[in-house]
């Protein structure tokens, strides 16, 4: 059971550990220290539910319904071009800065939204948690554990990763440093959406 737990907690890590869009944001959160938890949080119950349905079979659903993938591709691409053209606005407009306890930023409902968008939109989540997770869990004895071993990966990956930036705030208190991480977001949001697009 151990084995099972470890080796999904290992893939499932493995899976995350990349920038991706869902991490750019969580970064961002976590170096304005606004909302952190719940974003973690989101991210994270948001994993988990999705590895539930992959282990437990539902990594049919994509081959069972016509047209979903595709929706999805999609659909995540749009949404991911355009939150990267907000990004690139912030960078051009510049003047952004990190301040104690962040500096208002956007409310609880707009980082939850977002954090539920850039995981649910993502087509590349449902492939990496549903259909690959699903698929290799059953390959263990113990599927639960796998799971459980996931779960915890994501759990302890997206609250290292939100409560961790706090020890990048010296460097994000100048502005350029927040235009070019306004860049990278922009830039990996726009080549997902591609990649996306042209798959």
């Amino acid at each position: 059971m151990l084995a099972s737990a470890v080796s999904g907690f290992s893939l499932g890590l493995g899976l995350i550990l990349a920038i991706g869009s869902q991490n750019a944001f969580v970064l961002r959160q976590g170096l304005r220290a606004q909302h952190v938890v719940w974003v973690c949080l989101v991210c994270a119950v948001s994993d988990a539910i999705l590895i539930a349905a992959g282990v437990f079979g539902f990594g049919a659903l994509a081959q069972a319904v016509p047209g979903f993938e595709t929706a999805m591709r999609y659909g995540g691409a749009a949404f991911l071009l355009w939150y990267g053209a907000r990004s690139f606005r912030a960078a051009w407009r510049g003047g952004d800065a990190l301040r104690a306890g962040g500096d208002g930023g956007s409310g609880l409902g707009a980082a939850v939204m977002t954090a539920l968008a850039l995981t649910w939109l993502n087509p590349h989540v449902y492939l990496d948690t549903v259909v690959l997770l699903g698929s290799v869990s059953a390959q263990y004895p113990y599927p639960t554990a796998f799971a459980a071993g996931a779960m915890t990966a994501s759990v302890v990956f997206f609250f290292s990763l939100g409560f961790g930036a706090r020890l990048l705030a010296p460097f994000f208190a100048k502005p350029s440093a927040w235009r070019a991480l306004d860049l990278v977001v922009g830039a990996t949001m726009w080549t997902i959406a591609v990649k996306l697009i042209v798959m």
